[in-house]
């Protein structure tokens, strides 16, 4: 089963974004960006609030078609909720 979350979006300055979402182990997850204007990938940044909604849209999605276990929603739905809470 494939783990990996990967989309792409355009930011205001016109500047592609990669975002990579992985689980390394059942607690864990990985949060990676990369701009297009950049040579290397970005893993210290933590999520914004917006990436924290379109992470439990994507997971949720892909949950409902079977192709994620309910327990990686679960955990991304508890990281959010303490992520937005500090």
């Amino acid at each position: 089963m494939k783990a990996d979350i990967e989309w792409t979006e355009r930011l205001e300055d016109r500047v592609k974004r990669k975002v990579r979402i992985t689980f390394p182990g059942k607690t864990l997850m990985k949060f990676q960006t990369k701009r297009s204007d950049e040579e290397f990938w970005d893993y210290d940044t933590p999520p914004t609030p917006e990436d924290w909604d379109t992470i439990v849209e994507k997971i949720d999605i892909l949950y409902h078609r079977r192709r994620i276990p309910y327990h990686r929603l679960e955990l991304v739905k508890k990281l959010r909720k303490k992520a937005l809470e500090d």
